[in-house]
């Protein structure tokens, strides 16, 4: 998920949109070139988004489904997921590549993309928009959801037969409860950020379906404004669950404790004259 996410910040944010703005004459801008970026960034976006799927999998199967768990949550069965996912991730954008067309031409070398105006009218480009839409991200959305609320579903349902069991054991400070308590916060912490960072993407592009207005007015147009606004917050939605799954884990929060501590610890090293080492 981590390696997804970088690979979104790479493609979307510094490939697409940072050198693009800041060096329009590079050779990234070359038609086959950019084309190619264009593959590269919905694939990392793919991946990003349904990598968090499988996770959101695994831990439904681990949690509720003790009988398969011994035979899915193996790191060979994620190891071979995890390839899987990049792979049908690369394979399903490859039409991106051929959606292209060049903006201009400058000395007989095609420069910039541009969506073929024939992706709006065609019925094979249209029926790929749909599918595209539907695989990221209305079919992850739904699944989240469905997954993360039969997960909590079952851990309340455990927690309610652990406190009538061991409330003589533990009185009401049982740690089991506050661990399955934390994990019913990260899941639902997970679907709300899925389901608000995605809104405004979803939005845009149904009204942009139903009125299908191909171009805007300019930079001020509204309807541009909420396109890359919807672009903005998927590209935050990309990078924000990796982060909810890391700093759940009390590991993590040790180590970056202790990382915030070294710095202080060197300086009071130094005054006392004591050795760094």
């Amino acid at each position: 998920m981590a390696v997804a996410d970088l690979l979104v910040i790479l493609t979307s944010v510094v490939l697409n949109r940072i050198i693009t703005v800041y060096f329009p004459g590079s050779f990234l801008s070359i038609t086959p070139v950019c084309a190619l970026k264009s593959s590269l960034v919905y694939a990392a976006k793919d991946s990003s988004v349904w990598l968090t799927v499988t996770f959101t999998i695994d831990r439904y199967v681990a949690i509720c489904c003790q009988k398969l768990k011994t035979k899915c949550c193996t790191k060979e069965v994620a190891a071979g997921v995890v390839v899987a996912v990049f792979v049908l991730s690369c394979l399903r954008n490859i039409p991106w590549y051929f959606a292209m067309e060049p903006l201009y031409f400058n000395n007989n070398v095609p420069w910039s993309c541009n969506i073929k105006s024939n992706f709006y009218t065609e019925t094979p480009w249209i029926a790929f928009s749909y599918l595209t839409h539907a695989l990221t991200p209305i079919v992850p959305l739904i699944l989240i959801v469905l997954l993360n609320t039969l997960t909590v579903r079952s851990i309340v349902v455990a927690n309610q037969v652990r406190r009538a069991l061991c409330v003589k054991k533990y009185g009401k400070d049982d740690p089991e409860v506050e661990n399955r308590r934390k994990s019913i916060i990260l899941l639902l912490t997970v679907s709300g950020s899925f389901i608000l960072l995605w809104m405004t993407f979803t939005v845009h592009y149904i009204y942009f379906r139903i009125l299908s207005p191909h171009s805007y007015t300019g930079y001020n147009d509204p309807l541009f404004i909420l396109q890359e606004a919807g672009y903005l917050l998927l590209l935050l939605s990309c990078c924000t669950n990796t982060c909810i799954y890391a700093v759940i884990q009390n590991k993590f929060r040790e180590e970056i404790k202790e990382a915030l501590k070294y710095p202080f610890r060197i300086l009071l090293k130094m005054f006392k004259g004591e050795p760094l080492a």
